[in-house]
């Protein structure tokens, strides 16, 4: 493992997974492709950016050529996989992109790396690849679809997804799956619970709640704000990556959990109280299309097999995360401009507000 190809490397999670590779194993190379959408920023990676060991390549994963090119050039041995559509609300707008992005894309990453890796790619009954090369793909929770008020997500649980995007991140885990047993290709699968931390796009719930309450705006909830999530800091998720990539089971998937389930509306009352403000910000709107009630993830195999735990409990990481974003106003005022500024109207605002919040935003 020496040449590591991480799509969508400029998003929250995989801007993160960079810097902790680049941190944690200074012999690697990096190779960081993104389409720089709404929600991918360099700003995030300006830390690094002057790494020898790290390049950044403006590249969509459906571009076949162009991700063999890098393949070729790079000589990549392994695919740390982040780059996906990610949010519920935008995969109800627009399926499509959902769909096109996180399983075509994956289909290509797929193909591009059997033809560089099998020691004969010519054969289709060849299933020997050259040492030490990993597909990794990093999925989600959601594919589980939604617990009842007891039980947790286990690797063996029939994928169940209720929204376009889940749909879409349980299908692109299967392509993945299937070119393990068709193509004999060393995979592994890693599914994860809410993500929070710094530099997180502010359409998430925490980012987004802690921008509103710093403007005096109306705070969204859906439905009675009851929706249970199981929440994972950041570096705890990435960390775990990187011990799946090193230690992981060949075919295997692993949950990724933080061990902190907190219901929506337990997660903004704390933020309005950390940051002094009221709980009359508070506008409960109507619930999304097919929301799911509860996730709770069972990470007993990646802690007992592998050795992982997350080191961050709840409270702390919740501290360092509002304490980022406050001495950090300057980068969410970048972030919070054009298409977000769109979108937050379309999704959230009333048509009695929407002139407001357009003000509020210049």
């Amino acid at each position: 493992m020496e040449n590591i190809l991480v799509t969508g490397g400029a998003g929250f999670i995989g801007s993160s997974f960079v810097k902790l590779m680049l941190d944690l194993h200074p012999d690697y190379k990096i190779i960081n492709i993104d389409v720089l959408t709404y929600a991918g920023n360099l700003e995030t990676l300006k830390t690094v950016s002057d790494n020898p060991n790290y390049i950044f390549i403006k590249v969509d994963i459906r571009d076949r050529e162009k991700v063999d090119e890098i393949f070729s050039t790079y000589k990549i041995d392994t695919v740390v996989n982040f780059a996906a559509e990610s949010h519920v609300d935008r995969s109800i707008e627009e399926p499509e992109i959902f769909l096109s992005t996180n399983v075509i894309g994956t289909q290509v990453l797929l193909d591009v790396a059997k033809k560089h890796w099998k020691v004969n790619p010519e054969d289709k009954y060849c299933r020997e690849y050259k040492s030490g090369v990993k597909f990794l793909q990093v999925s989600t929770d959601e594919v589980y679809g939604s617990l009842g008020k007891t039980g947790m997500f286990v690797e063996t649980m029939s994928l169940m997804p209720n929204s376009p995007y889940s749909a879409s991140k349980a299908s692109a885990d299967m392509v993945v799956r299937a070119y393990h047993e068709t193509f004999g290709m060393p995979i592994n699968i890693t599914r994860c619970s809410n993500n929070y931390g710094p530099y997180q796009f502010p359409e998430k719930l925490i980012p987004l709640m802690i921008n509103s309450c710093l403007k005096e705006k109306k705070l969204p909830v859906y439905g009675d704000g009851m929706q249970i999530r199981d929440w994972l800091h950041v570096s705890d998720h990435c960390t775990g990556i990187d011990t799946v990539l090193h230690k992981g089971r060949d075919g295997e998937i692993y949950n990724i959990g933080g061990n902190n389930e907190k219901a929506n509306i337990e997660i903004v009352k704390l933020i309005i109280k950390t940051l002094g403000k009221s709980e009359n910000l508070i506008t409960y709107v109507k619930d999304r299309p097919g929301h799911d009630r509860r996730y709770a993830i069972d990470n007993t195999k990646i802690t007992t097999e592998l050795g992982w735990n997350p080191k961050y409990n709840f409270d702390q990481g919740m501290k360092d995360t509002l304490s980022w974003y406050l001495n950090n106003t300057e980068w969410i005022e970048n972030i919070v401009s054009g298409d977000y500024t769109k979108y937050y109207e379309k999704m959230y605002a009333n048509s009695s507000e929407k002139n407001n919040e357009i003000d509020n935003q210049k």
